[in-house]
């Protein structure tokens, strides 16, 4: 799930020490096929790769401040089918930039793949600030005053951790790299909470 920034631009040097294959998920598929779900969460990591590289591709081509306000309040989420986008998004624009976001993170752009505003990054902060007031919270005397600066300072820890713990998350956990996606259609429709979206539908190629 993502919630896209107005930045126009994505950090290429963020380091990958493993280069993704081609046909590694399928193979993976291959040799444990009677896993029950495991097509279901393979193609969901790429789908969500997809999604994220999609919001980059759609912040790169905002050419006024009109557009690019619009691409602040863009967001995502990810299924086994496709991904839902939420926002004011040109359908155009978006058609382009789908097939150009598949492109290039297939191609070699892989950091296309982790974006900074993923709801990953803020379900790894959730947990280090449970964490760490869990921990203090033993450490500290049961008094109101310290155990509040105590959860104070454990939030102030788990923000600062959280970015860049948030990204190795995606980097190795919830995202890869799309290889076996194709787009099949992209739609405006309505998401399972009834909330207006555009619906870009994919399908899995072995």
């Amino acid at each position: 799930m993502t919630t896209s920034t107005s930045t126009s631009s994505v950090n290429h040097q963020f380091p990958f020490d493993f280069y993704p294959h081609p046909t590694q998920d399928s193979d993976f598929l291959k040799q444990l096929e009677f896993f029950p779900g495991l097509k279901e969460i393979l193609t969901i990591r790429q789908v969500h790769a997809l999604e994220h590289a999609t919001v980059w591709v759609l912040s790169e081509l905002a050419n006024s401040e009109t557009v690019a306000a619009s691409n602040e309040s863009i967001g995502g989420m990810s299924t086994p089918q496709g991904f839902y986008l939420y926002g004011a998004i040109d359908p155009s624009q978006l058609n382009q930039a789908v097939e150009t976001a598949l492109q290039r993170i297939t191609s070699g752009e892989w950091n296309l793949a982790v974006h900074p505003r993923c709801g990953t990054n803020l379900s790894v902060a959730m947990t280090l600030t449970a964490g760490f007031a869990l921990g203090i919270n033993m450490l500290l005397p049961p008094k109101p005053i310290e155990q509040l600066l105590g959860f104070g300072i454990a939030a102030t820890v788990a923000t600062q951790l959280a970015p860049e713990l948030g990204s190795l998350a995606q980097k190795y956990l919830t995202t890869a790299i799309p290889f076996n996606l194709r787009v099949i259609d992209i739609s405006i429709t309505q998401d399972l909470w009834g909330r207006p979206a555009h619906f870009v539908q994919i399908s899995w190629l072995n």
